[in-house]
């Protein structure tokens, strides 16, 4: 059939309130025209983020209600930890409340002044989980993942030739770890291909570097691994995701994603002493290590999340939706990172807008005109976002696909609107910065238009 539908049938359901575009305008003023600022009531389709915002399933609240809340050695940490290790194979499986908790207990462990972790693109707050240290984040994303026209079938890969100058020049012995986005979240969504994840590992090796993933997307990832790399046609997307965690030495996750919770993340690895101490702050910061700041039955759902993520008719839909969307505005000449990602499409608002330099922030400018005409809320990843750091390469505007939330009418309507948004493009105006937290700041930065 030509048509994929959603693979699941809806059993509960929370309405949306409409509002006007005149009510949008008071809104968006009110919040300094940041969309982190507006109130959730107050937006139509939700596409801020994927993270955290799945519908559940009905299996994920039967373990709701199964939890074991335990202080420690609860059953529910066992289902949680042997899931992980099914799917993964490191032997430390360490929960924690999300995965930028993840990250810092690792980066407050292996990052400090004089360190420099590479990666194909570390997301916002891995680079500020890493900066904090006062360590170096540095990326090293192939050429093809820079240019949104390109039809590289892994944009998301990491520059093995700039990897290696990179440690060089830093020295082996300030190269702490590599971190790899599987996929790439900073860069459309990318995948990152088989080959060039154990290409990458060969190279560390030589070096002594471990590899860690961040597998946020494991599962999205190992999918177009299966549709577009030869040799992996006939592997499951749990084989496949299995060789990829064999070539590294540890992950963070926000299990927010593909594990399809609203809440939760860990930290797994192979090293012994690496985890000893990963375990002492744990239990400082987050909790007992057999629950690590979630509830048991956060552990059970996110052990339920992570064997249905792999199931492939629920990728095949999930992939399909970038793809329907981004079929409809191909046609209609809207420019966009290309090919759609597995997550998110991400409007190239460099080109959208080409009338507002970077450093009026074409991306924040058009993801306003997407609430005002639309009610939609997207997120901005471009000058906004790493603008502090150093120029991004590109000005990216990402609306991001809550799982199983929305239909397919949902997102004919998302694309009617950036249709229309398009079409009156050059009456868009630039922003500045009428605020700005020192770090971080696209969270709680406001806005005005010049």
């Amino acid at each position: 059939m030509k048509t994929v539908i959603e693979p699941f049938r809806i059993k509960v359901v929370e309405p949306i309130r409409m509002t006007s575009p005149a009510e949008r305008k008071k809104l968006l003023a009110a919040a300094g025209y940041n969309l982190f600022q507006v109130d959730a009531e107050n937006v139509i389709i939700d596409l801020l983020t994927d993270s955290g915002t799945a519908a559940m399933s009905d299996s994920q609240w039967s373990g709701i209600m199964r939890g074991d809340e335990s202080y420690a050695g609860a059953r529910s940490y066992y289902r949680f930890r042997d899931k992980v290790q099914e799917i993964t194979g490191f032997r430390h499986v360490i929960p924690t409340h999300q995965g930028r908790a993840a990250e810092r207990i690792l980066f407050g462990l292996l990052a400090e002044k004089g360190k420099v972790i590479p990666s194909n693109t570390h997301f916002d707050t891995t680079r500020a989980n890493i900066e904090i240290q006062g360590a170096r984040a540095v990326d090293c994303l192939v050429p093809e993942g820079t240019d949104p026209r390109a039809l590289h079938p892994f944009k998301g890969n990491i520059d093995l030739e700039q990897l290696e100058r990179v440690i060089r020049e830093a020295g082996a012995e300030n190269v702490p770890l590599c971190m790899l986005t599987v996929t790439n979240n900073s860069c459309g969504g990318q995948p990152v291909s088989m080959d060039n994840i154990r290409r990458t590992k060969r190279l560390l090796k030589r070096f002594s570097v471990p590899l860690f993933l961040d597998a946020c997307r494991f599962a999205e990832n190992a999918f177009f691994i299966k549709k577009r790399e030869p040799g992996f046609e006939k592997k499951s997307c749990l084989q496949i995701a299995r060789q990829m965690f064999s070539y590294a030495d540890g992950c963070t996750m926000s299990a927010k994603k593909d594990a399809l919770v609203n809440i939760g993340g860990f930290l797994a690895m192979n090293d012994d002493e690496l985890a000893v101490q990963a375990r002492n702050v744990l239990i400082v910061t987050e909790g007992f290590p057999t629950y690590g700041g979630l509830a048991g039955r956060d552990l059970e759902a996110i052990a339920c999340g992570l064997e249905e993520v792999l199931h492939e008719d629920y990728l095949a839909y999930r992939i399909r939706t970038a793809e329907y969307m981004g079929d409809k505005l191909d046609a209609a000449g809207v420019p966009f990172v290309k090919p759609p990602g597995g997550h998110a499409i991400y409007l190239d608002a460099g080109s959208f807008a080409s009338h507002i330099p970077a450093e009026q922030f074409p991306g924040q400018a058009l993801a306003c005109a997407l609430y005002l005409e639309g009610g939609i809320r997207s997120c901005e990843i471009g000058s906004v976002m790493f603008g502090k750091q150093a120029p991004p390469p590109m000005e990216l505007v990402r609306l991001a696909f809550p799982r199983r939330v929305y239909t397919q009418s949902h997102f004919d309507y998302v694309i009617e609107v950036i249709l229309e948004v398009f079409k009156n493009a050059k009456k868009l105006r630039g922003m500045k910065l009428a605020y700005e937290a020192p770090t971080l700041r696209h969270f709680t930065a406001r806005f005005a238009y010049l």
